[in-house]
């Protein structure tokens, strides 16, 4: 039994360290060539590492193809040029902090919202919880289920049918309580539905300018399993509110875990915490130097 956070992480990762794994193994056994450079390209894509760092790859290959340690030369080379393309800025909740959970439906952002608020609270910061995903009727009884099993109090109105209005009654009461950490799960939304965007945006504003005492941070839920969509997703929100990180949700060994790169990469938003399980302790704290040794054959833990 996998029961570490960096043995869950090891076990999460297995598919994509498979890939990329195989491609190391081909040029250690043999010359670099067009046919090993075109099968290891297809590897690194498959594993959703991204066009950009794939390219960066294969031409640190053709370069080095006359080495004659160039199969170790290039775990070398992916372990320090994977870290490079990854921002390991520390978590963002405190005290007095607005945590936006948003994402599209089923990306896990409910049980994600859930899992962040007993984190925290084992950590020692006080937390309530805000229920403000009106669109989606058994969001509310999800919550419920997930709040009583973490002992976080839960704020929501079942009858309520606007998001926005749900927010400012939760912020109003968790002011009251003088509340440390508040965490919303938002009404989960397709990003092509301009109008349901435009509903984020008026949370967001909502928050800022009528509770100033609350600095917010705002993270997005995207499904591991997804790939290069991901990619549109956190794109089309940012458009509309400030991303302050990502929770890559769905961290099972299915996952092709080398989205992580390109968002980074291109989108320069920070993975901040990876979901690799079902139940309230399976959110674990991105940590770079874990994530490469994963991927690259580190010991498990």
């Amino acid at each position: 039994m996998v029961s570490s956070p960096l043995g869950r992480l090891f076990k999460s990762l297995s598919r994509t360290r498979e890939k990329i794994l195989h491609a190391v193994h081909k040029i250690a056994a043999g010359k670099v060539s067009s046919d090993s450079i075109h099968e290891i390209e297809a590897l690194l894509l498959s594993a959703d590492v991204g066009v950009a760092t794939t390219e960066e790859i294969i031409r640190w290959l053709e370069s080095n193809a006359g080495s004659s340690s160039v199969g170790n030369d290039l775990r070398s080379y992916l372990q320090d040029l994977l870290k490079a393309e990854m921002d390991e800025s520390s978590s963002a909740e405190s005290e007095r902090t607005v945590v936006f959970i948003v994402g599209v439906n089923g990306t896990g952002k409910t049980t994600s919202a859930a899992k962040l608020a007993h984190s925290l609270k084992s950590g020692g910061i006080s937390v309530i919880l805000v229920g403000a995903d009106t669109y989606r009727a058994a969001a509310v009884e999800q919550l419920k289920q997930w709040c009583s099993a973490a002992d976080v109090p839960l704020i929501c109105n079942e009858s309520a049918q606007d998001p926005s209005s749900v927010i400012f009654d939760g912020l109003e009461a968790a002011s009251a309580r003088e509340a440390g950490t508040v965490i919303i799960d938002t009404a989960g939304r397709l990003h092509t539905y301009r109008n349901l965007m435009r509903e984020v945006e008026k949370m967001y504003r909502i928050a800022s300018t009528k509770f100033p005492d609350f600095s917010i941070v705002s993270y997005i839920t995207l499904d591991a399993n997804l790939g290069q969509n991901s990619l549109s997703q956190a794109r089309t929100f940012n458009e509309h509110i400030p991303l302050d990180g990502v929770i890559l949700t769905k961290m099972d060994g299915t996952a092709r875990g080398g989205i992580v790169f390109p968002i980074c990469r291109e989108l320069r938003i920070p993975v901040k915490y990876l979901g690799v399980g079902e139940t309230l302790e399976d959110l674990i704290e991105f940590n770079v130097e874990e994530y490469v040794a994963s991927l690259l054959g580190g010991d498990e833990g």
